[in-house]
């Protein structure tokens, strides 16, 4: 019986994409009933996506379907749930022989038996049950706690996936269930927890949300305790006025400096992959002459752990990144004394954003997330009680509605790029005299 669903399913899996799959989509020669619907889904990619030119990834929304979309569907869920059947058959035959065959198997056997059953489950029931609902639902209203999207995803301009996506549109309904269906209690804890409106209720009631307490069975108890840091003393915030954040020349030029005032220690982010490779090439140079150490994720060849690592052990080098690093860096110490943000990290406002945002309060959203990037950007310059660091934001639009991203007490500032650069050079001489107009 195993063996011949095995060969059922080899068989049902030729309806799959196969080698070249790309090349036939681009072609419009598509092979197969999955294929024939993706290159249907391309097609209303590249014809309803907008803001968005051909170097990038691109999406667009799923209904109206473009003429023989929903018949393509129909078929390639039709062929998914061909091969479903003889694997869900095959794990149950496997799982049998657990209880068929106790005298016989061994323990590594046994272990391999259910490796393998699990893994079925896990890498193919699971993931072809979801295409399928969504495919046979597709000429149908999306369920309101979904948003559906066709995508073509780009490295490089080059298209290296074509697909169809489903998200929950609060993500945290089932997480807070599946977890609160096991637990006896639930314990959330972060430095950047809640909001920085300055209403103490709505930045509680927007943790509530965005951790999904608001689902819980029971109302949440809160909790709050002041920093041990004194961040006050030992940090500075310039929001630079006089630098045009489209003008990457200009742009480059804050870096550099910002860097070599500091002397290193610094920390660069960016909101666009683009804009940190056209710094980085504009920068490089001139950091090297000053025996200053340039890394950069996603120009250097390595994983982003290790250019962590790099930065963390050379206490004057720089490194250049984008959310993983903003959210992930840990470098207590002089290696980090300095970060400088090209500019606000406004959300990206993809489909998946837009339905969020229409859920969760239109611009107060937008704000919520923005106001927590920027404190977790912050986050990263104080690790340890000795910490001292300058936060530097280059991008003269910065609301003051967002200013509640640092913490109380901290000295923000709106100043030129000249001053930015001298006063950083002066904090870290160890006297700072700032000019210029202080945000309270």
């Amino acid at each position: 019986d195993g063996q011949r669903q095995l060969d059922d399913a080899i068989r049902a899996a030729r309806a799959l994409p196969g080698e070249g799959w790309a090349s036939r989509l681009r072609e419009g020669q598509p092979l197969g009933p999955v294929e024939a619907f993706l290159t249907l889904a391309r097609a209303q990619v590249l014809a309803r996506a907008v803001g968005r030119d051909e170097d990038f990834s691109q999406e667009a929304d799923t209904t109206p379907p473009i003429e023989g979309l929903p018949e393509a569907a129909v078929k390639a869920a039709t062929a998914l749930s061909q091969l479903v059947k003889p694997l869900s058959d095959l794990r149950l035959t496997l799982l049998k022989r657990l209880a068929d065959d106790t005298d016989e198997l061994d323990t590594a056997m046994r272990q391999r038996i259910e490796a393998i059953a699990r893994s079925l489950m896990r890498r193919a029931i699971n993931p072809l049950g979801g295409w399928i609902a969504m495919l046979k639902t597709l000429d149908q209203p999306t369920p309101d706690a979904f948003v559906d999207w066709f995508a073509i995803d780009r490295r490089g301009g080059d298209e290296v996936d074509v697909g169809m996506s489903r998200h929950w549109v609060d993500p945290t309904e089932p997480l807070a269930l599946a977890i609160a269906g096991a637990a006896h209690g639930i314990v959330v804890t972060s430095a950047t927890l809640t909001d920085g409106t300055g209403d103490a209720e709505a930045d509680w009631a927007a943790a509530e949300q965005r951790t999904g307490a608001v689902h819980l069975p029971a109302p949440a108890l809160r909790a709050s305790v002041p920093s041990p840091f004194d961040y006050p003393a030992n940090t500075r915030v310039f929001i630079v006025t006089d630098v045009r954040k489209d003008d990457l020349a200009q742009v480059s030029a804050a870096y550099r400096s910002l860097f070599l005032a500091a002397g290193g220690g610094a920390l660069g982010l960016f909101t666009a992959i683009s804009r940190l490779r056209a710094v980085h090439g504009n920068i490089a140079q001139a950091l090297d002459d000053a025996g200053l150490t340039l890394l950069a994720q996603h120009v250097d060849g390595m994983g982003t752990a290790s250019l962590i690592d790099i930065f963390r052990a050379e206490e004057d080098a720089c490194l250049l990144g984008t959310d993983a690093v903003r959210d992930g860096v840990d470098v207590p110490g002089r290696s980090l004394r300095l970060i400088v943000f090209d500019r606000v990290p406004w959300p990206r406002p993809d489909i998946l954003h837009r339905a969020r945002k229409a859920r969760f309060g239109g611009k107060i959203y937008d704000d919520s997330l923005t106001r927590l990037k920027l404190k977790q950007a912050f986050g990263r310059l104080v690790r340890r009680a000795d910490d001292r660091g300058i936060f530097v934001l280059l991008d003269p639009m910065m609301p003051s509605r967002l200013l509640g991203a640092f913490p109380p007490g901290v000295d923000v500032a709106r100043v030129g790029i000249k001053t930015a650069i001298d006063e950083t050079k002066a904090f870290f001489d160890g006297s700072c005299h700032r000019e210029g107009e202080t945000v309270k």
